[in-house]
């Protein structure tokens, strides 16, 4: 598939946004942590802005402090919690304005997205246990089981299922489905889409990948259920919708993925885009394909909400 200039511009974009995620990795030039991060968030946000017809504040969850994205009209009180991606160590939630905003309007609901702590400063299970910690405070905050579902990207995308793994465990009421995007769930990069691909996909690379995982990981191995979940008991999921594009590196994991859901009695639904890279999503509103496949996503949950609030 050839891609559109348009996307091809905005692919530029983002890559520019991210060189400093390179540097400090590879631990050339002066650049800090919380300096890449800044520059990756500002540089996304004026990239992909929010569309017409959202609000955003800062709200407290049991301490971890979250993006709320209100749409002008909120479907059945519905919730969304999504989850940011980048490896665990970038990104932050003003880099989602676009796609957040994008999927509070389509899905009619309001979406958290929490602003959790980070490696290296806050290595595993920091980020981890701070997103877990604000999907809990989803009920002190008078919000119904029936109204809340997942979503989440590159490593928010494999928090979907972290996140309900742990809501099982803990006896907390789990949502009503999840949709992972992209999702990091093998951080040993084991699969063979990570020699395949990793010349094809302009976003992610094993070479990324690999110094990103360690960062997080601190002494933790790759195999960790709670960082790699194809590794995890799936069990009592809730149903999972999980969107891959073709040419990504992490399409093995994905795939496999989707493969132990299913072997474990988990409602699952599996896309696999021709052509498309990691988190294409992201471009909503300017990608026809970014844009269908959220589309697609928005149907999925609202089969869920309605499916929950009829039960």
């Amino acid at each position: 598939m050839t891609l559109t200039a348009k996307t091809q511009e905005l692919l530029k974009g983002w890559q520019r946004a991210g060189r400093g995620i390179y540097e400090v990795l590879s631990k050339k030039g002066t650049v800090t942590w919380q300096q890449a991060r800044d520059t990756y968030v500002e540089e996304l946000a004026a990239l992909l802005p929010a569309p017409d017809g959202v609000a955003f504040e800062t709200v407290d969850m049991d301490g971890v402090p979250a993006m709320l994205v209100t749409p002008e009209t909120v479907i059945d009180d519905r919730v969304l919690f999504y989850m940011h991606g980048g490896g665990y160590v970038h990104g932050g939630v003003n880099a989602y304005r676009g796609l957040t905003g994008h999927y509070a309007k389509r899905l009619g609901a309001r979406v958290y997205v929490p602003d959790y702590r980070q490696a290296p400063e806050f290595i595993f299970p920091t980020p981890i246990n701070d997103v877990f910690r604000a999907y809990k405070a989803l009920f002190s905050l008078g919000h119904d089981p029936s109204s809340i579902a997942l979503s989440g990207d590159s490593a928010g995308g494999a928090l979907v299922v972290t996140i309900m793994r742990k809501a099982r465990d803990a006896g907390v009421p789990l949502p009503v489905g999840g949709v992972a995007i992209s999702p990091w769930v093998d951080l040993t990069h084991s699969g063979a889409s990570a020699k395949t691909r990793n010349d094809l996909d302009p976003v992610a690379s094993v070479d990324l990948l690999t110094p990103l995982a360690r960062t997080f990981l601190g002494n933790t191995l790759a195999t960790d259920p709670d960082v790699s979940p194809i590794f995890a008991e799936l069990r009592g999921l809730s149903p999972t919708l999980i969107l891959m594009g073709e040419n990504e590196v992490m399409l093995s994991g994905g795939m496999t993925l989707a493969e132990r859901l299913a072997e474990q009695r988990v409602r699952t639904t599996l896309e696999v885009w021709p052509g498309m890279f990691h988190v294409w999503l992201l471009f909503a509103g300017f990608m026809p394909e970014a844009d269908e496949a959220l589309d697609n996503a928005v149907d999925f949950l609202t089969r869920e909400y309605r499916r929950a609030r009829a039960s």
